[in-house]
């Protein structure tokens, strides 16, 4: 949702503390807002929001503020703050409750029924936040309109808070309720939770002082409608719950890590394609392929096109995929040169000849019997050894279906799923933190600039050249290094004195030294490929790193290697998301602008990704005439 002038919003507890700054920032950008709070300093909030926001609506006909004093414990008056919002405004797009009280009464030392003190503290903080969404869903689901419902929860519901329990367990539960409505999503309502640590409020001064030390101190206003204002405008956010220190910044929580050991996913169905492709072709008898026949970190010297029998029928589990793209990778040389198998010389060249490419797209020109949901005409990804060929018989549990078979698609396959599984899994990526990309204009890092982009962080790209250098600019990189026209170690020393907290290197060599050097405390890098060193009269040659032992202790690194093969149970996850991202407009495809067509010009490409030259990722159209008639579907 785009936060802009003319759209409402309802706020509980708006009078004071986080409500009246979240109040006074929206009513900042144009947004009418209702005022809801049973203190009447709710009447001196409205007339400054009404103020900020008539600014944007001089001649409005309605108020850009309303106070209505409600006791959001009494489902009556509640409901009538709601109304009495839809009312005015005639719908509601933004629903915030603040609302919240802590417990007078120690727990162990209430002997009361809890009237005036652990039942009321639940009843505000997780019984009256339900009593809203509830209210706040049924007005947007009348109204048509997408919106987006925020609750301001707390730290203390995603781990203990040992001197007030009562607080810790409404809002853990109001954490839980809100990650559990996620399925509102489909309604185009996202509801969401906001959990800062201490913030300097009327409430926040209580906190005994050593617990907001202990934790870096009071968190800027700023940070929180910061965070706020990001849980309402991240469309891909429903049901999140973000976090907010002052020792990790904004943060969703849970982690993926910690995530995975507790969500049971169900199987998930295959991704329908958009649509089926007619396939008005025979199946011939033989095709062409690319197959490595001697082993040599020179692709075009290792490499040959083979003719090869296409038996029919196909086994009972495999699926004929008639490949039209097939992406090219920096490490094809070190597959033509045997690195990506174990054993001796002789047991790796006894495997010879074997076909090369790791990536293609196409359409699914057969089924073996006993495939199900697999059907002829369904664009389908592959990621096993042997793309640089016509056809690819697979066993079908290897197809990965995807939307349209384009070059875009296949940029997403090794390249974007590296960057986005390596920067989860691998890299622990937050949000708040400088992320260091290398070779960022290649295939895959351009995509890892985007991703670190949108998880809200601040992103460094090193590259060669102008061409390089505008398009990552204008793919947002905060600070783009053209290491033909800059010194890399001195940048990153003089702009980034504290080091870098996150590094994505593909690079090796000197490059990865100095990404070591640029580190900062508790900084992770994750190491995804060498292309500086695949080079050479005799290819890939490990490096030394002198006292990289030390360095990493001194300041609690952690480098980490990161082969996408071993992580393929996040291969169509990861795609999904991807595609999705690239539909929605969020994540750009770069795709080198130099055409290569048909198998004779693997080889060419191959070099051409060597080169440096590259901008974007490298494709090959295996099939033009094929490829043209996707393109008029």
């Amino acid at each position: 949702m785009e936060l802009k002038p003319g759209l409402s919003a309802l706020i509980t507890g708006a009078a004071s503390g986080i409500g009246k700054a979240l109040t006074l920032a929206l009513a900042e950008k144009g947004v009418f807002v209702t005022v809801v709070d049973f203190s009447d300093k709710g009447k001196e909030v409205a007339p400054l929001a009404a103020n900020a926001a008539s600014k944007f609506h001089p001649n409005s006909a309605v108020p850009g503020s309303i106070f209505v004093k409600c006791d959001v414990t009494d489902s009556g008056s509640l409901s009538a703050a709601f109304q009495k919002h839809f009312a005015t405004y005639g719908g509601l797009d933004i629903c915030i409750t603040c609302a919240g009280v802590s417990n007078p009464i120690p727990f162990e030392k209430d002997d009361t029924d809890g009237t005036r003190s652990w039942r009321h503290t639940m009843n505000v903080d997780l019984l009256a936040v339900i009593d809203s969404t509830r209210l706040a869903i049924r007005l947007m689901e009348s109204g048509k309109k997408p919106g987006a419902i925020i609750h301001l929860g707390s730290s203390a519901g995603l781990y203990p808070m040992l001197f007030d329990p009562l607080y810790a367990s409404a809002k853990a539960g109001v954490v839980m309720f809100t990650r559990s409505l996620v399925f509102y999503k489909h309604k185009g309502i996202r509801v969401n939770v906001l959990c800062p640590e201490f913030i300097e409020t009327e409430m926040g001064s209580r906190i005994p002082p050593k617990f907001v030390q202990a934790t870096g101190g009071f968190i800027p206003m700023e940070k929180l409608i910061q965070g706020a204002f990001e849980l309402i405008t991240d469309e891909s956010k429903a049901g999140a719950c973000l976090w907010i220190t002052n020792r990790r910044g904004l943060e969703y929580w849970p982690s993926p890590e910690e995530e995975a050991k507790y969500l049971v996913r169900p199987a998930r169905p295959r991704r329908r394609p958009a649509f089926k492709f007619p396939v008005n072709f025979e199946i011939p008898q033989s095709y062409e392929k690319v197959v490595i026949h001697r082993l040599s970190h020179n692709f075009r010297s290792a490499s040959r096109i083979v003719h090869a029998s296409l038996k029919q029928p196909l086994k009972s589990d495999h699926v004929l995929v008639k490949i039209i793209y097939a992406g090219v990778n920096a490490s094809d040389v070190n597959f033509s040169s045997g690195r990506y198998f174990s054993g001796s010389s002789e047991e790796i060249s006894s495997r010879l000849p074997f076909d090369a490419g790791f990536e293609g797209v196409g359409i699914i020109a057969a089924v073996g019997d006993a495939v199900r949901g697999l059907e002829v005409g369904t664009p389908a990804a592959l990621m096993t050894f042997g793309s640089y060929s016509e056809f690819m018989s697979v066993p079908s549990k290897h197809v990965l279906p995807v939307a349209r078979p384009d070059p875009e698609v296949v940029a997403m396959l090794t390249s974007g799923l590296t960057a986005s599984i390596a920067l989860e899994q691998a890299g622990r990526m937050e949000s708040g933190k400088v992320v260091l990309v290398t070779a960022a204009a290649g295939g895959t890092g351009q995509f890892a600039v985007q991703l670190a982009k949108l998880a809200g962080n601040k992103v460094v790209a090193t590259c060669g050249g102008k061409d390089k250098a505008a398009l990552l600019k204008n793919l947002g990189v905060d600070r783009v290094i053209d290491y033909k026209a800059e010194d890399v170690k001195s940048v990153l020393k003089k702009e980034f004195p504290k080091g870098i907290d996150l590094i994505y290197e593909s690079v090796g060599g000197e490059m990865l030294d100095l990404c070591l050097n640029a580190l900062g405390v508790y900084g992770r890098l994750v190491v995804i490929g060498m292309i500086s060193q695949y080079q050479g009269e005799k290819g890939w040659q490990p490096s030394n790193y002198t006292g990289l032992c030390e360095k990493l202790l001194a300041k609690s690194q952690t480098v980490a290697g990161f082969f996408l093969v071993q992580y393929a149970h996040f291969w169509q996850q990861h795609l999904d998301k991807l595609f999705d991202l690239f539909s929605s407009g969020k994540l750009k495809v770069s795709i080198d602008p130099k055409p290569f067509l048909g198998l004779q010009a693997v080889a060419d490409a191959v070099e051409h990704l060597h080169s440096g030259k590259s901008v974007g990722k490298v494709v090959v159209c295996i099939d033009p005439t094929f490829s043209r008639q996707v393109a008029k579907l």
